[in-house]
């Protein structure tokens, strides 16, 4: 069997040609074949078109100047708020816990009250994100941005009851 391998690999010879470019030591051959291939990857590579070579080789703070400009220009004002409202919450609750620990939690069930109010109020607010973006209009065709408001003014009045009440 390896003798009808051998003998049906009659175009294999086109597969060792490749194996000597690799190698270090050019051949007299292979010199012009490798020097045209690597010659035009470098140039594309520090051209724009390549964005992919580009992105693989720049820092992580270029990658985050981008996701924000991206960001920026391509985000609706409303998401926006949403957004800076959620990033409020994340502040509220990371100073709530920080309290708890540094100065006690006495009234811990304040504490679990206060802090999943936060918790909640974000877990609401993400939701209403999601239903309002018009990226995912498509998968929330039948919820309307105000219908969506609506849900989340009476999700989080129930919330707050329930903290409320939990706080004794």
């Amino acid at each position: 069997m390896a003798r009808k391998n051998a003998n049906s690999s009659a175009p294999r010879p086109t597969t060792p040609d490749p194996s000597s470019v690799r190698p270090t030591t050019p051949n007299t051959e292979a010199t012009p074949n490798k020097a045209t291939p690597r010659s035009t990857p470098a140039p594309s590579s520090s051209s724009s078109s390549s964005t992919g070579n580009l992105k693989a080789n720049s820092s992580p703070i270029d990658i985050a100047n981008a996701i924000w400009e991206k960001y920026q220009k391509d985000t609706p004002q409303r998401t926006k708020l949403i957004d800076v409202f959620m990033g409020f919450l994340v502040v509220v609750g990371i100073v709530q816990f920080v309290y708890c620990v540094l100065a006690g939690n006495y009234p811990f069930n304040a504490f679990l009250a206060g802090f999943a109010a936060t918790v909640g109020q974000f877990v609401l607010t993400a939701s209403l994100r999601i239903q309002t973006n018009p990226a995912n209009k498509t998968e929330f065709s039948s919820v309307s941005p105000e219908r969506a408001f609506a849900d989340f003014v009476f999700g989080s009045l129930t919330l707050h009851f329930f903290c409320v009440n939990f706080i004794n």
